[in-house]
């Protein structure tokens, strides 16, 4: 993987980020979020977007 590849932020069913080469299937479990970019500004929005990092099964039986 290169610095320049275009990639995607994608979400799980618990609602967890990560990032994924965008000319890629998705993996089994997860969605595009629809944002794409270098890893760079991939990341960024997962920063901004991520305020809880646990589990939504975490955050619903608090």
């Amino acid at each position: 993987m290169t610095q320049q590849e275009t990639l995607s932020v994608v979400v799980n069913g618990e609602e967890q980020y990560s990032v994924w080469p965008a000319d890629r299937p998705l993996p089994s479990g997860w969605r595009a979020t629809g944002f794409t970019g270098d890893r760079a500004a991939c990341l960024a929005h997962i920063d901004e977007v991520w305020v809880d990092m646990r589990p939504l099964s975490v955050r619903e039986a608090s």
